[in-house]
């Protein structure tokens, strides 16, 4: 699909590739890794053509179309959003203009004879061109999309100009994935994305049909989307198929080997020195000696990779808070008109490990401030329970490091005197290595800002810590350090992140934030999408049925917050119970049966009256082909009208079948 044939490139005196011959194939869906700074955004903008290599070649097929998505730097204006996303589809669009300038031009008695035979077939090629390219579901696909990447049904007619940046990027992205690109290479896709966003796009790119070449920091979602990784390290580029997971055990392995070659190698290379230091000057060794210096400057040395210091870190010591550390009762926040929680009750225990997940502008961010006291409720009350100290580590945080303090101070003038001895150990987890623990923290870039933040944080004695997004612009090392500490840690942790794998490991407790409310879930974050998805399911199905023949429901025996997954031990009915149990399931079953049934049957119908107006298309297209059609304009205009009506239809009916589609895939 594309290559890289002996390609070099450089930035001033650093080499970041080095003679690399490399390559994607056709469905291969790969995750490019490696140490901040290698290179991969650089490889990415050449794939893409944006950036040329120095040396080598750059293989691609003719009918090669690539699409990229860039970390940051878009911004889109001058359409809704509906039609921006819409201009993936260009081509089709154009030609459905031209279709409907035929249609008004052949609806006019004036036009000439000839002209209007022309006219037709252009009609009819055009047609059917947009036929064959699907373009009468382009309004479909684009909601689809837009939804999938979390964009509400009222944002459609919004100005793109009014959405933010992370916004602008899922607007770029989902135009890429629209126009199908049969080289998709992206760039931390997930970086402004949330827990569902996040989860729809895992779907989409492993049925993605062509090659995926992506950059990202969560884990998880590389774990679910790559076949391959490719490892950009020490200026070449190493292929590991399978997972993530697979890689990084795959890379200790090797990592491990290379070292051991390396230590032997050292110690060949000693022995060697020290026979032509010992022998140099003896005439009865020149021989031997002029060999073993031959042997020694031939030596390649083995390069291995820098080994990074794993950070065990305790937090410091901290007084335990009392068992309720916080209660918010009836409480309520708006801006202006906009409800974002209304008549919150939450109840909050020590040791209690919560992650708040919904998608973006719900109201995360607010119930945080509100938890934090950062922001005060419209209504209710907020009580904090005795003896508890909090961290609240805000989505701006980054932004309020002092900007003249250099990275040291900025952890020195904030830690305890015990954890001092400990702040170099800390920046060198997250990346601030020799001299960069004298930059100044205005100077930082982001990530660095963000990276800095976290690590001040975690030197701050607390039993108690809110964060709002802590992992944004974290590499994946620096994560592990914040992950590692945190799952040692043995206060009250309430966080937000997007970071599926993140969520997994620390969350014991859900709270889905959406619609003004709350919903707490006691479980993992995995347990509450099951419990989520049972719960859409039998809604779905609900709906599918009138109301005369739905089988009468049970009275609910638990609340949502109480649901477990299939592996939770159930306690065994007896009697009466056991036999009204049997009942309530299998009425349940047939009831699912008879929706299931009446959608198959729904769908069927559908594709035999899909398949018989398309049957009368081709008919109607013979008769329009056949000799001397056009010579009865009348005749002929009725036979067009009919054609272009069967069109619409067909596109209606393919709209209900994939609408029923959709609803079997849930």
């Amino acid at each position: 699909m594309i290559q890289l044939s002996s390609l070099t490139k450089s930035f001033g005196q650093r080499v970041l590739l080095d003679n690399v011959t490399w390559q994607v194939t056709d469905g291969e869906r790969v995750g490019l890794c490696g140490p901040n700074g290698a290179g991969k955004t650089t490889l990415l903008r050449m794939l893409a053509g944006l950036d040329e290599p120095d040396s080598g070649l750059i293989i691609k097929p003719a009918a090669l179309t690539v699409g990229y998505l860039p970390q940051d730097g878009l911004n889109h204006r001058g359409h809704t959003l509906f039609e921006e996303v819409a201009l993936a589809f260009a081509p089709l669009l154009e030609a459905q203009r031209e279709i409907s300038r035929i249609e008004h031009a052949l609806a006019d008695p004036a036009l000439a004879d000839g002209e209007h035979e022309t006219l037709l077939v252009k009609y009819h090629d055009l047609s059917e061109m947009f036929r064959r390219e699907d373009g009468y579901s382009i309004d479909l696909k684009v909601a689809q999309v837009l939804q999938g990447l979390g964009f509400a049904r009222e944002d459609f007619d919004k100005a793109t100009e009014t959405f933010s940046g992370g916004w602008q990027m899922r607007i770029a992205l989902a135009k890429l994935l629209l126009g199908r690109p049969t080289l998709l290479l992206l760039d931390e896709p997930t970086n402004h994305l949330d827990l569902d966003a996040r989860n729809w796009l895992e779907e989409y790119l492993s049925a993605y049909p062509h090659p995926v070449v992506l950059v990202s920091h969560d884990r998880f979602f590389l774990d679910a989307v790559v076949t391959k990784i490719a490892d950009l390290s020490l200026r070449k580029i190493t292929d590991y198929v399978g997972t993530y997971s697979k890689y990084l055990v795959q890379r200790d392995a090797n990592l491990e080997r290379l070292r051991a070659a390396k230590r032997d190698q050292d110690e060949e290379m000693a022995r060697m020195k020290a026979f032509i230091d010992r022998f140099r000057y003896q005439a009865t060794k020149a021989a031997q000696v002029q060999s073993r210096i031959k042997m020694y400057e031939k030596i390649v040395p083995i390069e291995v990779p820098p080994e990074r210091k794993r950070v065990h870190f305790t937090f410091p010591a901290c007084p335990k808070s009392g068992r309720v550390v916080m209660e918010l009762r009836h409480v309520g926040k708006a801006y202006g008109d906009k409800v974002v929680l209304r008549d919150i009750t939450l109840h909050i225990e020590r040791g209690d490990r919560i992650a708040l997940v919904a998608p973006n502008g719900a109201g995360k961010s607010t119930l945080m401030r509100l938890l934090a006291g950062a922001e005060a409720p419209d209504q209710g009350d907020r009580t904090l329970g005795h003896q508890v100290v909090m961290q609240y580590f805000a989505q701006d945080e980054a932004n309020r490091l002092e900007p003249s303090k250099t990275v040291y101070q900025t952890l020195e003038a904030d830690s305890p005197v015990g954890m001092v001895p400990m702040i170099r150990n800390i920046l060198g987890g997250f990346l601030f290595e020799g001299d960069d623990i004298f930059k100044k923290a205005g100077v930082l870039s982001g990530g660095e800002r963000t990276r800095l933040a976290v690590a001040r944080m975690l030197l701050r004695p607390a039993n108690t810590l809110l964060l709002d997004e802590p992992t944004n612009h974290l590499d994946l090392d620096s994560k592990d350090v914040l992950l590692d500490a945190l799952a040692d840690f043995g206060g009250t942790l309430i966080f937000v992140s997007h970071d599926r794998y993140f969520v997994d490991r620390l969350a014991t407790k859900i709270i889905a934030v959406g619609h003004g409310g709350i919903e707490m879930y006691p479980g993992t974050y995995e347990e509450y999408l099951w419990s989520k998805a049972q719960r859409e399911k039998q809604t779905a199905a609900s709906a599918q049925q009138p109301q005369a023949a739905r089988a009468p429901s049970p009275p609910p025996a638990r609340t949502p917050t109480q649901q477990h997954p299939p592996s939770a031990p159930a306690v065994p009915l007896q009697g009466h119970a056991a036999r009204e149990a049997k009942r309530l399931a299998d009425a349940e079953a047939r009831k699912k049966q008879r929706a299931e049934q009446q959608r198959a049957q729904r769908i069927a119908d559908l594709e035999a009256r899909i398949a018989a107006k398309e049957q009368a298309i081709r008919d109607t297209e013979a008769q329009m082909a056949a000799p001397g059609f056009y010579d009865d304009r009348e005749a002929s205009r009725t036979v067009i009208d009919r054609h272009q009506t069967l069109m619409w239809e067909v596109r209606d009916l393919m709209e209900q079948w994939e609408e029923l589609q959709n609803i079997t895939s849930l």
